[in-house]
Formats: structure tokens, sequence, C-alpha cells
């Protein structure tokens, strides 16, 4: 509606009572104090016969459009309410609401019992480790020696040492007309047998100068079971190798000093089976060297004669040699790993030294349990 709109007929004006009207505030909050409490007492003193005569003194009790409850100020009506139920007082007018100070974990001391049982829990869990890095580490332990052995055959198997052996003085001649060149280009080809992918042809059409075989049928036949055996040697190496990795990795990523521990032990085994198997050999090497053949190849099968191409080109002292190299190699890789994982005080300190910052760095993040003060104090 604007202000051109025409009034609306029969339209009632509200009715304005100045009568009712006492210039006093509408709510009692904003009374000055003690004036409700004063009116409330003037109300309960006063009869019902008084307080028509003191409203008739103002006006009379029955006037034209005006009754005879709306007589009084509005404080006297409020105070006649409150003299008849009083109202309980409302929040906020006056007071203040206060919240009751919140009750935290960290005030209400445990009884000292239940102290003593979370102080015995957590030294019992920092004492006992997990089981998962001790077999790491025994595992690891474990396969340190047999890589050393397969790493060290390996060595021996291969053109260089062959090299070595025909060319190093006292080292015995063919009786039979082979030459040290004859020996290099043929021994060649029966260490490359040994770990290349071929059949036995590839020894067995081998000819000599004069035409024949070079090699007969149970030759061929003894280094194709030879060869089963390398290759197998190989390939579990090469697992054992790819174990050990992965037990190195999750020993540097969850226990301290777990990889010096295990290849220290590790070392220790292979010194003893190193230092038992020499003993063995050196006592009786031919029955070694037998016992040796027994556990791998069937009977029958790897003995030849003195004219034969494999005993000139491999005759017995090769083996002796190579026994001696392979020993030689894993004694010393043994010796080496030994020596650089003793634990010195100077290690040990420092694998203290990186697991109380492990410690540390768990207490910053939140996700280790708390120190025995700590504990004392919760």
């Amino acid at each position: 509606m604007t202000e051109k709109t025409p009034t609306p007929p029969n339209r009632q004006d509200p009715h304005l009572d100045p009568a009712d009207d006492t210039d006093e505030p509408a709510f009692d909050w904003m009374k000055p104090a003690g004036a409700g409490a004063g009116t409330a007492a003037a109300a309960k003193g006063s009869t019902p016969a008084e307080k028509t005569s003191v409203a008739g003194k103002d006006q009379p009790a029955a006037s034209a459009g005006i009754s005879a409850p709306q007589a009084g100020s509005r404080a006297d009506r409020k105070a006649a309410e409150a003299a008849v139920e009083p109202s309980p007082e409302p929040q906020g007018r006056g007071t203040h609401f206060r919240e009751p100070l919140p009750t935290s974990a960290l005030q209400v001391r445990p009884p000292q019992d239940e102290v003593e049982r979370r102080n015995a829990e957590r030294e019992l869990a920092n004492n006992t480790k997990p089981v998962l890095p001790r077999v790491m580490q025994v595992l690891l332990a474990v396969f340190y020696p047999l890589i050393l052995l397969v790493l060290a055959v390996r060595a021996v198997t291969s053109p260089l040492f062959l090299w070595v052996e025909y060319n190093r003085p006292g080292f015995p001649g063919d009786g039979y007309g082979f030459s040290t060149d004859d020996r290099m280009t043929y021994g060649s080809y029966a260490v490359d047998y040994l770990s290349n992918w071929s059949g036995p042809r590839y020894l067995g059409e081998l000819v000599n100068r004069s035409g024949d075989a070079l090699f007969q049928d149970g030759e061929v036949s003894h280094m194709a079971d030879v060869k089963l055996v390398i290759l197998s040697a190989f390939a579990g190496g090469a697992l054992l190798i790819l174990l050990s990795i992965v037990a190195i990795v999750y020993l540097r990523r969850r226990s301290t000093g777990g990889v010096r521990r295990g290849l220290f032990a590790g070392s220790i085994v292979t010194l003893v089976i190193i230092l038992g198997l020499g003993t063995l050999a050196v006592l009786g090497w031919q029955q070694f060297f037998t016992e040796f053949h027994r556990i791998f190849f069937a009977n029958g099968t790897w003995t030849f004669a003195l004219d034969d191409t494999l005993i000139r080109l491999f005759p017995g002292q090769f083996w002796v040699d190579a026994g001696i190299v392979i020993g030689a190699l894993v004694l010393i890789a043994s010796v080496v790993t030994l020596i650089l994982t003793w634990p010195t005080r100077k290690r040990r300190g420092i694998a203290k030294e990186a697991a109380a910052k492990a410690g540390d760095a768990k207490d910053a993040d939140g996700t280790d349990a708390p120190s025995k003060d700590e504990a004392a104090a919760v």
C-alpha cells in the first residue's frame, strides 16, 4: 500500500488509551534496582479493596470503553501475578550461564595398581621383539654361505680359471699329445657347455685333429649330468640372492642393525662349514672327492680311463686346485664380512642411537606408547 492509495472504508482505528501508558519500562530488567521488589511487596500487603480504591483515585472503576482488569500500571499487574504464582527466574536475566569445567582423562589419576599394570605391559612390549625380523636374520645367515659357495663355483667354471691353470708353473702336462693350446680350446668348449642352454650335441659332435670324436658317449652323458647340477646350483643361488635382498631391505627398514647381525652370523656359519670341509679334504682328498661325486651322480657314470678326453683336460690336480680356490674365495669373503660386521662398541652405539631416533620419531607421530613418566602422570 502506497501513500496515494485511498483509505479503505469501514477501517477501525486501533484503540490507544493514554491512561495505560505509565511511562514505565516495558521489561522488568529495564527497571531500576528495587523497583520490582517494592511493587511486589506493596502488592502483597494490599487487599483487593485497597487495590480498587487506589485505582479509583486516578479514574473511575467503570469508564467508557475501559474494563476494570486494565486498571493500574503494567508493573502492578506483573507484581500481582508474581504474588499469586511466582515464576522462575529466567536464565540470562541478571545471571550468567556457567558451563561446568570439562573433566579430562589426564586430570584424573588412575589407581596405583592400574599404573603399575600399564608399566608392566609396556616393559613386556618393549622387551618382546617381533618374530619376523628374527626370521629374516636367520634366513640371511643360512643363505649367506650357500650364496658364497655358488659364486665361488661360478668363478671356477670359467675360461679365466682354465687359462690360469693351464699356464701356471707345475701344472702336469698331457702325456697323450694335447698341447696347452689344445687343452685351452677343448676345455673351453666343455666349460661353456656347463653354462649355456645347448644340448649334448654341443660336445658330442666335436672332433679332434685326426677327425675322431673328441668326447665319447659316456663322457657326453656325464657332462650333461654335471650341467644339470651346475645350472640347478646357479638357479638356486640366484633365488637365494633375491630372497637375501628382500631380507636386507626389510631389515634395514624394520630392524636397526638386523642386516649386520644376520651377515655376522652368516659369516660365522660359513667359516665353520668351510673349515670343516677343508679339514675333511686335507685328511683324505680321494675319499672326499669320491663321496662328493656319489652325492650327485650315479655310480659308474663318473669314472673314466686315463686316455679319455675329460681326464686329459681335467686331471686330478685340476680338481685339487679348483677345491683350493673355491675354499679360499669363500674363506676370504667370510672373513671380510666378519670383520666388517663385528659388533664393536661404536657399531652398537650407532645402532642404539638409530633405535632411539626411531623411537623419538614414533613418539612425535603419536604412534608409540608413552614413556614411564607419562604413564605415571596419566
